[in-house]
């Protein structure tokens, strides 16, 4: 991630690049007032918290590049559980950070930050791994590439004899002191893709994410040496900018309309600089005096989220509230208005807590980033998540804020944000919800439904609980207790432990499927506990579904009781046994069940 390079060009002369050209449309949005001071709300349902996995040079994970395979793996799963407790719900790993390879690859060399050598195999292919772990643990896994980089450095001895360099040393040109792919070659955009489905093909990745590097950051006496691609491939004799602005667009729809072909589930991300254009440069910029990532990288991020090429846009603002060259709270504002439609996610530099800059001190106030997050919750409608670089520094705690995501922002689970444009069929409500009770643990039971009409079944399931006297609402994250994979399995069990033997409750259990589409509910309560033990079926289950699982009757109290509610379940207790009668209601579902559209 750029956390140097970004910084080190924020202060760069504005107009030291070259103008938009005419093919930039100007954009006719209304410009709402900039939030300086977070509007308070309460916790979303969903909301994508996601960290970036750095492998180059060891940033994040291996830690070191002698660990062997176990170690490798040991230290993974500590990360995410880390992760997990502080409420992330998806991760994006960098799996090939320079031309190489975190995964078993006929096409490129495995990653010498994985083994010390780039070449060398590591005696497993990590990737499956690093996948079911991350969905063990309900996160979602974002395959993070860097498209153009082929080398940190030009020492081109050191590479593996299967880097592509040693095959096409004329797709590359070297540029302050690396060695980069040359954007303006078909040639080149082909390979890119074709590494790319190569992933998407033979993994169970959920998205493949791009970060901002595209054509180089600026370096004051290097010329990029893109003469002649240019002569050859600029067939509608557009200035060199715009060309390079087209080269970097055609990759992204190539990559986009590859994915989507072949597994539509799968998302396609990109993490742009967090200035597109500054205002002065452009009427429908950005009110800030920075680096511009439309003229400094060539990467047109509004021209993607236009055409509906990216799924989501996460521009890269790590910058703080204060900071006036470059404000986090006018970039956010800029990017609600700009998003087309398309998720927003927000990328914050967590790791600036650790920085002793002088250029920008509000970093060192404990209250920053969980002010930043607090803003983004200002934009319910428009920005979806945030993502904090890097893991590391998010498991450092640092300035104790980590700590307040924890306890207070990411308190409550969340559901990762719909994709409409994706897939918007809910699947089939679970069937054979069942509920035994004893004495204080309740313990539900269910199976998928079938599949919905688009073919897709349940990818999880989620359990919701209401005490006696609290509304039944889907929206509210603080009744979830759980966020339960499928992870291959047809029954299911789950022991609410924290149950009290005192309360009666109502659970509603939701299927979601890979795009987060939720199901209506089905619904099973504890009343009667009072009069003995409880065995519940859900009240909307088919007259025709299968026989729900025996379950042993526990002893019950010697009087009878009878308790019985419309849509309920009716529980005639006596001594010895325990008779259960199913009454559903077919023409109202209730207030639950009506706001889950069903």
């Amino acid at each position: 991630m750029p956390f140097a390079a970004s910084l080190a060009l924020l202060f760069s002369s504005v107009t030291a690049w070259a103008q938009p050209s005419a093919a930039t449309a100007p954009l006719t949005k209304f410009k709402s007032p900039v939030l300086t001071t977070p509007i308070p709300a309460p916790p979303p349902k969903r909301e994508l918290r996601g960290v970036w996995i750095a492998t180059v040079e060891n940033i994040d994970w291996p830690s070191r590049r002698n660990l062997t395979p176990e170690q490798q793996r040991q230290e993974y799963i500590r990360m995410l559980d880390q992760q997990q407790r502080t409420g992330i719900n998806a991760v994006f790993v960098q799996v090939r950070p320079a031309s190489d390879a975190f995964y078993q690859s006929s096409l490129e060399p495995w990653s010498k930050w994985l083994t010390g050598q780039q070449g060398k195999a590591p005696g497993w292919d990590p990737l499956p791994f690093l996948i079911e772990e991350a969905h063990k643990r309900n996160m979602e896994f974002h395959a993070w590439f860097n498209p153009y980089r082929g080398s940190t450095d030009t020492t081109t001895a050191r590479l593996a004899p299967n880097h592509p360099y040693r095959q096409h040393p004329e797709w590359f040109f070297r540029y302050s002191g690396k060695l980069l792919y040359n954007p303006g070659l078909p040639e080149v955009r082909n390979y890119i893709t074709k590494i790319i489905m190569d992933v998407v093909r033979r993994y169970d990745i959920d998205g493949v994410h791009f970060d901002d590097y595209f054509y180089p950051y600026p370096d004051p006496g290097q010329v990029i040496r893109d003469e002649r691609a240019f002569a050859q491939y600029n067939e509608q004799k557009l200035s060199l900018p715009d060309w390079r602005r087209r080269n970097v667009n055609q990759l992204v729809q190539q990559v986009h309309d590859s994915i989507d072909a072949e597994k539509r589930w799968v998302k396609f991300g990109i993490s742009p600089f967090g200035v597109w254009m500054n205002q002065a440069s452009h009427p429908d910029g950005s009110d800030t005096k920075a680096f511009q990532g439309h003229t400094g990288l060539y990467a047109d991020a509004l021209e993607w989220l236009r055409q509906g090429w990216v799924d989501y846009v996460l521009p890269q603002l790590y910058w703080s509230t204060n900071f006036k060259l470059a404000s986090y709270a006018t970039l956010i504002e800029w990017w609600s208005r700009n998003r087309y439609d398309r998720h927003l996610y927000i990328g914050h530099g967590a790791y600036r807590m650790f920085e002793s800059t002088k250029s920008d001190t509000t970093w060192r106030n404990p209250g920053e980033l969980p002010k930043q997050v607090r803003l983004n919750r200002s934009y319910p409608t428009d920005i979806s998540g945030s993502v904090f670089f890097s893991a590391k520094s998010v498991l450092n705690n640092p300035l104790k804020t980590t700590d307040s995501l924890r306890e207070n922002l990411f308190r409550y689970p969340a559901l990762l944000p719909t994709m409409p444009w994706k897939d918007a069929v809910p699947p089939r409500t679970p069937q054979g919800l069942t509920l035994v009770r004893a004495s204080g643990p309740v313990t539900l039971t269910w199976r998928p439904g079938p599949a919905a009409a688009d073919g897709d079944s349940a990818h999880a399931f989620v359990v919701y609980r209401f005490a006696r006297g609290e509304q039944p609402t889907p929206d509210d994250p603080k009744h979830i207790l759980l966020i339960q994979p499928r992870a291959g399995r047809n029954n299911f069990t789950f022991v609410d432990t924290t149950a009290q033997a005192s309360i009666d409750y109502a659970y509603y259990i939701t299927a979601i499927d890979r795009l987060q589409n939720e199901s209506g509910p089905t619904r099973v309560t504890t009343l009667g506990s009072a009069a003995g033990p409880v065995i519940a079926q859900s009240d909307a289950e088919p007259a025709a579904a299968a026989t729900p699982p025996v379950v042993p009757t526990p002893p019950v109290a010697a009087e009878p009781a009878v308790i019985e509610k419309p849509g309920t379940t009716k529980i005639t207790s006596s001594a010895g046994n325990v008779t259960v009668k199913t009454k559903t209601k077919t023409k109202k579902r209730g207030f639950f069940g009506r706001l889950f559209g069903r």
